[in-house]
């Protein structure tokens, strides 16, 4: 496991990171979200050795990194953000030189180069020199660097930025799939990357930590858990007749009334006197359903945004 206790960095008078502690767990797929400025690559760097903590240590698998750099950097693997390379390298010769730097060779070498270049599909651009990528090949090229030696764990800063909507559903799925005999943490700040791969999402802000907890349970949090959306198939004057529903705290009329949405007190549930309401009034349905919460919305909440 990964145990991160009382992590803090400090750059002159600024505290990047304050105070920050939390385990991870094999099987675990952290989302590690925050505003820009938060913290998050500043931990990633600490967590993986690369940047020393002012105060605070990291524990990985029982052994502290700064004691025992080595070992524990031959367990993990690191995509840092902006996804780093010597650019006048091909993307073969890279991959080649750092399976070199990680102790591969041979056989070995070539067998985890075929099987990392088929996971991160970059066999059409391995000649090329790194320089010439589009930023969605540099991403996958760094994602394939940091799986070359089949690591324990994987540190992962941003790792579908830069991808199209289809190289980003291959990415979630490539870690979903590895998830399931490593430990893996994502920093990110798309929020629709914790719902697609994470069964855990922290925030922090200001170097801090303000939620820990699963995506249903952050949604949980949003004003919007458990809000009702309708949308009739005309426009419809219905917006008095569910202000006057129990439970109900506020009502968004949109589509010059063909839309709505109805906003819970907490823990009550609309659905079923909006659904009793609507056919007793007759009133032509085209979608009607219950919205499980917002992240964006929880985010703001937290981050102060």
């Amino acid at each position: 496991m990964i145990e991160v206790q009382h992590l803090t960095q400090r750059f002159g008078d600024f505290t990047a990171v304050d105070d920050l502690s939390f385990d991870v767990r094999p099987g675990e797929v952290l989302g590690f979200l925050g505003p820009n400025g938060a913290g998050k690559s500043t931990t990633m760097k600490m967590i993986t050795g690369f940047l020393p903590p002012t105060s605070g240590r990291v524990r990985i698998f029982g052994e502290d990194i700064a004691r025992q750099p080595v070992a524990v950097k031959q367990r993990l693997g690191y995509l840092p953000e902006g996804a780093p390379a010597w650019g006048e390298m091909t993307v073969l010769g890279f991959l080649r030189f750092i399976g070199a730097v990680r102790g591969l060779s041979g056989n070995a070498l070539s067998q985890r180069l075929q099987q990392v270049v088929a996971q991160t599909e970059l066999q059409e651009v391995l000649r090329q020199p790194v320089h010439t990528l589009s930023k969605g090949f540099r991403r996958r090229t760094g994602l394939a660097q940091a799986l070359l030696h089949d690591p324990d764990i994987l540190i992962l800063d941003e790792p579908t930025d830069g991808l199209d909507p289809n190289q980003k559903q291959q990415v979630r799925d490539l870690i979903s799939n590895l998830a399931e005999d490593k430990i893996v943490i994502i920093s990110t700040h798309i929020l629709e990357e914790v719902s697609a791969v994470c069964s855990r999402a922290m925030i922090i802000a200001r170097g801090r930590k303000v939620a820990d907890c699963t995506p249903a349970e952050l949604e949980a949090k949003s004003r919007y858990h458990q809000a009702v959306a309708v949308r009739f198939q005309q426009p419809v004057q219905a917006a008095a007749v569910f202000a006057a529903l129990p439970g109900v705290t506020e009502v968004d009329e949109m589509e010059n009334g063909r839309s709505y949405l109805l906003l819970p007190q907490p823990g009550a549930r609309l659905y079923h006197d909006v659904s009793e309401v609507i056919d007793r009034h007759g009133w032509q349905v085209d979608t009607l359903h219950i919205e499980r919460g917002r992240l964006d919305d929880v985010f703001r909440q937290l981050t102060g945004i």
